[in-house]
């Protein structure tokens, strides 16, 4: 690493440091402010750290330090790692935090300092977590940008053009912020689909070290399974080249839980662990009733207006009421925001050979069956707000797979009936992926996936990723 590179990454970290220094200090100030009569002095950003006549000085100067270290011992949060998911990052975030305050926790105790108030730390801890984490994402946000704006961006070269090689180019181009430009494949069977549009293949294996120099290469990833000598001759290349060497692994959709690496002795080990039953993550149904119950009463007024909209613009119910398949096959009463005229459902039958994608979903673009109203709040998804009854109630949750009418259900293949095992989601990759622009058989996978690989983090990741997506309204209709 270059003299120059040393000494950026230094100012980037010096800077994220200075950040969270400033939304701590800020949030133990909002928090003292907020409990003034728990206290005897006032509550100023001075006062908080440096006043003479607060007794709780230093332990707020403690409480910043702690915190810091805690952060500053996880390097990942000390950069922007494109790869990662933000659910990741916040994760680390928020479990070094929670582990600062223990800490704290443990000295008070120890100290007897048992006049230090509770309900600071409490509340200080929120605002900690909510600052920080607010400024890491508006970060990446700003990362992204920089980076689709052409800024510090890699030359990718994928060896392979088969499924997995293809699949791969379609995940990188859904996340531009990852600054990869693909030049191409490398492949010694197959040919150029004269009707693909996608990145074309630019040579065979033996014209790694050629291309490599000639698209100023910077990483290269595997996605085929060839003997041993190939491959080893491919990270021999790329070690003399300054290559970075990816390699996808073998059966990754098959995969369920996580994929961990360790050592015996000197051989690296990569374990595919299955992972826990679905059914035994009681957290995410806490996390669900928690967060409804926090987000009904701040929509409640705008399900008053949308209510209102609704009626002034076509006769008809406010509500939307069908049928779904919920967990375990269970048959459960549907809520969304009514989007189409009174008799939408006895016309599908004469649009059935209309629609616009595969399999047994019915979509269309310009269906005359929408409202000019729902056709606004198809957009954006506000049609889907009253299914927050149906997670208060313990027919959905906040995330998971996307309900799908029981007539659509009856039509699939037994495989995707795995979909059933948990409770169906108001928003999912499906939602975060293209919403109705995505296929069919392609939304099931994702399904899938997601069942096999769930985790309360992934939930916050998609959770996040699903207000920009919202917000944008692309893809729903």
């Amino acid at each position: 690493m270059s003299r120059r590179i040393r000494y950026r990454n230094a100012i980037i970290r010096f800077t994220y440091v200075v950040i969270d220094i400033i939304c701590i200090a800020l949030s133990i100030y909002l928090a003292c402010q907020l409990r003034q009569q728990t206290i005897s002095w006032e509550p100023t950003l001075y006062n908080v750290f440096f006043l003479d006549q607060n007794p709780f000085k230093s332990i707020f100067v403690a409480w910043m330090a702690i915190i810091l270290f805690f952060l500053i011992a996880r390097p990942s949060l000390y950069q922007t790692q494109r790869e990662m998911l933000e659910g990741l990052e916040i994760a680390q975030l928020i479990r070094s935090i929670l582990l600062a305050s223990l800490v704290l926790i443990v000295i008070l105790y120890a100290w007897r300092l048992q006049e230090f108030p509770r309900s600071i730390l409490m509340i200080g801890t929120g605002f900690i977590i909510l600052f920080l984490s607010l400024w890491r994402i508006l970060k990446r946000w700003f990362v992204e940008y920089l980076v689709t704006q052409g800024y510090n961006n890699a030359n990718i070269l994928i060896i392979g053009a088969g499924k997995v090689g293809r699949s791969l180019v379609e995940e990188i181009r859904k996340r531009p912020g990852l600054g990869m430009r693909i030049v191409g494949f490398l492949d010694d069977f197959k040919e150029n689909d004269p009707q693909s549009e996608g990145p074309a293949i630019i040579g065979k294996l033996s014209d790694f070290t050629k291309i490599c120099r000639h698209e100023f290469v910077h990483r290269i990833f595997i996605t085929i399974q060839n003997d041993s000598e190939v491959f080893l001759d491919l990270l021999e290349q790329a070690k003399e080249l300054g290559v970075a060497v990816r390699v996808i692994p073998q059966g990754f959709e098959l995969m369920s839980g996580e994929l961990v690496k360790y050592n015996i002795g000197i051989i690296p080990v990569l374990e595919y662990r299955e992972a826990a039953p679905f059914r035994l993550q009681l957290g995410k149904r806490v996390f669900d009733l928690l967060a409804t119950i926090l987000t009904l009463p701040i929509l409640f007024p705008m399900h008053i207006i949308i209510g209102l909209l609704i009626k002034w613009d076509s006769p008809g119910p406010v509500f939307y009421v069908s049928k779904r398949y919920g967990r375990g096959g269970r048959i459960f009463n549907f809520y969304k925001f009514r989007s189409m005229h009174v008799g939408a459902e006895s016309k599908l039958s004469q649009l059935r050979g209309q629609s616009e994608v595969d399999g047994p979903i019915f979509k269309m673009k310009n269906d005359p069956r929408v409202t000019r109203m729902g056709r606004w709040l198809r957009k954006y998804s506000l049609d889907e707000l009253p299914q927050f009854i149906n997670v208060l109630i313990g027919d959905m949750s906040l995330v998971g797979p996307r309900p799908l009418p029981i007539d659509q259900i009856r039509k699939e293949d037994l495989r995707q009936l795995r979909r059933l095992e948990v409770r169906p989601g108001m928003t999912g990759l499906w939602q975060i992926r293209g919403r109705s622009d995505v296929s069919f058989k392609r939304l099931i996978r994702w399904d899938i996936w997601y069942i096999g690989n769930w985790s309360f983090w992934l939930d916050i990741n998609i959770l996040f990723q699903t207000i920009p997506v919202v917000i944008k309204g692309k893809g729903a209709y």
